[in-house]
C-alpha cells in the first residue's frame, strides 16, 4: 500500500495581491523603459479582467493580471541581460513549424 492518501487536497491558491497592487504595478510599468509598449498592454489586460470580474463577480482575473505583470517586471532585468549578452537563439524552432501555418 502506498503511504499517499487517495484523497489529496488541492494546492492552496496563491494569496491575493494587496488592494493597491494594481496601481503600484501600473506606476512601475510607467517608469520602465518599455512603458510605451507595456502600458497599453497592461491597460488592455486590466480592462478585460475588470469586465470579466464584473460579469462573474470573481476577482481571480484581476489577480491573475497583477501576478503576470509582476512576473514580467521582475524578470525584465534578467531578460535584458540575456539579450545584451549576445545570446544566440537561431537554433530555435519556428513557431509555424510547431503550430502550423496561419489560416
Amino acid at each position: 500500500m502506498s503511504a499517499e492518501s487517495a484523497h489529496q487536497l488541492p494546492p492552496a491558491p496563491a494569496p491575493a495581491p494587496a488592494p493597491a497592487a494594481a496601481a503600484k504595478l501600473r506606476a512601475r510599468i510607467a517608469a520602465h523603459s518599455a512603458a510605451g509598449r507595456w502600458l497599453p498592454a497592461f491597460d488592455r489586460d486590466w480592462d478585460a479582467a475588470l469586465e470579466e470580474s464584473r460579469q462573474t463577480y470573481y476577482l481571480t482575473a484581476l489577480h491573475d493580471v497583477v501576478r503576470a505583470w509582476q512576473g514580467r517586471l521582475d524578470t525584465a532585468p534578467a531578460v535584458a541581460a540575456l539579450i545584451a549578452s549576445g545570446f544566440e537563439d537561431t537554433d530555435g524552432v519556428a513557431l509555424e513549424d510547431v503550430i502550423g501555418p496561419r489560416r
